[in-house]
């Protein structure tokens, strides 16, 4: 199966292909990589029963974006199923009876509508995650993969949980440009141009997490690379941050996960 066959009916139910005549192929690729990201999420343990959610800007004028269907998992969803909503978490169109998370609205809503390169903001509640959104320190650069982050990562203090529209300026100022954020005593997120990138960073940002967790779980002291070692690597890293290479192998390893049903 070549790529750009890839995933296409895992994540677009046939019952739903007559809508596309009411999408652009730009949206369409759009949901088709969402809905990859969603089943990526559960492949890898990273859900939270039918909680945080990850969101994407559809291509266009209108400042729409799509979301997660509150009430269904990871694993259940489609391209048809994410909802498209505006930046005041109206719903447009058909939802399919199913409405957005709220708090999505809160934190998606406000980097969506300040961050032109917003092409993806992605937010998850993983366990190591949340560990290291409780340490005075945040992240540090132990790791090679912690400092492709180094200068990207920010930190936002917790409010309880996001549903307060007065949130959105503090939590975007403490965003600025960064590429995550650590949710303080909540979880963390990545923004990326597009949905690719903002899972790549996703994924370098948990490994760095658990492995700085491990090894503080040994009680022994750590070793820090030196400021210029750090900054150099970072450098390194800049130039493949567009996830042009991890991205489609990702989209085979969800293929070879679906199996049989891939092809239904």
């Amino acid at each position: 199966m070549s790529e750009t066959t890839v995933y296409t009916d895992f994540r677009l139910h046939a019952n739903h292909l007559a809508d596309r005549g009411e999408r652009s192929p730009a949206e369409v690729a759009v949901r088709r990589d969402l809905a990859a990201a969603y089943q990526l999420c559960a492949l890898f343990g990273w859900d939270d029963l039918v909680y945080t959610h990850i969101s994407a800007r559809v291509p266009g004028p209108e400042h729409h974006f799509l979301v997660n269907p509150l009430g269904l998992g990871f694993d259940e969803i489609t391209a048809s199923s994410l909802i498209k909503i505006d930046l005041d978490g109206n719903v447009i169109g058909d939802s399919g009876g199913y409405e957005p998370n709220a708090a999505g609205f809160v934190i998606h809503g406000a980097i969506h509508s300040t961050r032109e390169n917003a092409g993806c903001v992605m937010h998850l509640h993983t366990e190591a995650q949340m560990a290291l959104s409780t340490l005075p320190d945040g992240l540090l650069p132990l790791t090679q993969h912690a400092m492709r982050l180094y200068g990207r990562i920010s930190y936002h203090d917790y409010e309880g949980i996001a549903l307060s529209q007065g949130e959105r300026e503090r939590l975007i100022a403490d965003l600025g440009g960064s590429a995550a954020m650590v949710l303080r005593n909540h979880g963390s997120l990545t923004v990326g141009a597009s949905v690719a990138q903002a899972f790549v960073e996703m994924f370098y940002l948990e490994k760095a997490a658990r492995s700085q967790l491990f090894a503080q779980a040994t009680g022994l002291p750590l070793i820090i690379p030196s400021r210029d070692t750090i900054e150099l690597t970072a450098r390194q890293w800049e130039n493949m941050l567009d996830a042009g290479v991890e991205w489609p192998a990702l989209l085979r390893r969800l293929e070879r996960a679906a199996g049989p049903a891939f092809a239904q």
